[in-house]
């Protein structure tokens, strides 16, 4: 290519300064010689567009791709007898046609034609008043996500997604919050016919490996495992930024909210559905919140995903999509923070199950109400063999209407004092596996009257798993 002649600014600058100079007085002098340091200046700033100008021209000179057309025989010389030729060349000409065709349908920016079904949950028409903040949500939290995979002796375990919740710059590594099933022995749902109790184990000697989103993959070692709200933390090397989510620690029931994992290509695995308070089945944890998920949606398995709202701010964990069942963030977040202080995640274990009222029809809460002065308050579900809530004479149907003074509601507020309670017990200086006492304030079913007892309460990260009582028929 030809280069463009730079112009210059003056001729001969030093020739017309020395004619002049014995002419010019010394404020004349002073003036002159500013003018020589702008021109210089600008001979500069002319130099650097020249070269700005060579260099875009260098590359607009690059032979771009021409543009696909697609071949066709006109019809005056569609005659096949008289013009075999130009048949031939129609056929080469339709087969280069369709080669580039394809090529270009492989280009990255062409993957919406290529994977129409997960995309299709944003052109519901259900999803039209909520579609552009639930993309921006989406967005927001989707670098927050990986997945994890686990092995054990070479065999693979399980996989799940996982999210950030710490980074720590000065030694590079960073913890990523899972679900227990990643390193879970069998599926929950599978439990002995005869004992209501998980019958699972976890491979805490598993092999976790981290798969980060630019394709490269880092080892994860196991930091703690909270077996009772089902979560693992797991600490990794990077040297990169990780992005970490926002938690929100309210949750309202009918609130949209949408479902995040990812496959085993990193790809996004998006569903939506809406925060539900149901009555648990009688193998669940009673504190769970459930994904109410569109049944015109796929369903993904996505344990371990986040469950965020309309802002992408994280609501809570997925622990179980096939139960829909998700960890709420108020969960969580006292959690994090007993674990970053103390290093583990204990809770009261009380040997009892719950109901929360609120969840009942109005009908049966108006009755209640109506003919027991119950305002609110947990019914008991499910009483555990031997436990000191058996021995205090609680049994199914009894309500339970506040733990040391103070009135509960739901489950999830149960959850959250009970973790406050562990709190204050380890600040004084006390341990695991410890009992304490706790203030009950029950409603008698069968007596039909109010008592208020102590109740001793076992401090456990361990899972609590309610047996049921039962005793063996021998025929005599």
């Amino acid at each position: 290519m030809r280069k463009m002649s730079r112009a210059s600014l003056g001729d001969d600058p030093e020739t017309e300064r020395e004619a002049k100079k014995p002419h010019l007085a010394e404020e004349e002098e002073m003036i002159f010689a500013a003018f020589e340091h702008d021109r210089a200046q600008s001979q500069v700033k002319l130099d650097r567009v020249y070269d700005v100008i060579e260099s875009v021209t260098e590359e607009s000179s690059d032979p771009a791709s021409p543009p696909l057309y697609e071949p066709y025989i006109p019809d005056e010389l569609a005659d096949r007898a008289a013009n075999p030729g130009i048949r031939a060349a129609f056929r080469h000409a339709k087969a280069k046609y369709k080669a580039e065709q394809s090529r270009q349908a492989s280009l990255f920016t062409m993957d919406h034609h290529r994977y129409k079904a997960p995309s299709c949950l944003f052109s519901d028409p259900c999803l039209l008043p909520i579609r552009e903040p639930a993309k921006d949500a989406v967005l927001l939290a989707a670098n927050s996500v990986i997945i994890l995979s686990s092995s054990l002796e070479s065999q693979p375990l399980n996989m799940c997604s996982g999210l950030w919740i710490q980074r720590d710059d000065s030694r590079k590594t960073a913890v990523v919050l899972t679900s227990a099933h990643l390193i879970r022995a069998k599926d929950p749902s599978k439990m002995d016919p005869w004992l209501e109790e998980w019958t699972g184990k976890y491979h805490r000697e598993a092999k976790v490996i981290v798969h980060l989103l630019d394709n490269t993959t880092v080892l994860g070692r196991l930091l703690y495992l909270q077996e009772h709200y089902e979560f693992a933390l797991y600490e990794v090397e990077v040297d990169k930024p990780v992005q970490l989510p926002t938690f929100i620690d309210s949750a309202c029931s009918g609130q949209d909210v949408f479902r995040l994992g990812r496959d085993e290509n990193l790809d996004l695995t998006i569903t939506h559905g809406r925060v539900e308070y149901m009555v648990p089945d009688w193998y669940e944890r009673c504190h769970y919140m459930y994904f109410s998920r569109d049944t015109s949606h796929n369903m993904f398995q996505d344990d371990g995903g986040l469950i965020i709202d309309l802002e992408g701010r994280v609501v809570g964990l997925v622990n179980n999509h096939i139960n829909e069942t998700f960890v709420p963030s108020s969960i969580l977040h006292k959690c994090f923070d007993f674990w970053r202080r103390f290093k583990c995640i204990p809770r009261l274990h009380l040997g009892m199950t719950f109901t929360s009222i609120r969840l009942l029809d109005p009908i049966c809460i108006e009755r209640m109400r109506r003919k027991h002065s119950i305002e609110f308050g947990l019914i008991v579900e499910k009483v555990s063999k031997g436990s000191y809530a058996e021995k205090l004479g609680i049994s199914k149907g009894d309500v339970i209407e506040g733990f040391n003074g103070k009135y509960i509601s739901t489950t999830i507020e149960l959850e959250n004092m009970l973790i406050d309670i562990c709190w204050d017990h380890f600040d004084q200086g006390n341990e695991l596996n410890e009992e304490k006492h706790v203030s009950v304030k029950i409603f008698d079913a069968n007596k039909l009257s109010r008592k208020t007892k102590n109740l001793t309460v076992i401090v456990s990260d361990h899972g609590e798993d309610i047996v049921k009582g039962t005793y063996p028929i021998t025929g005599k």
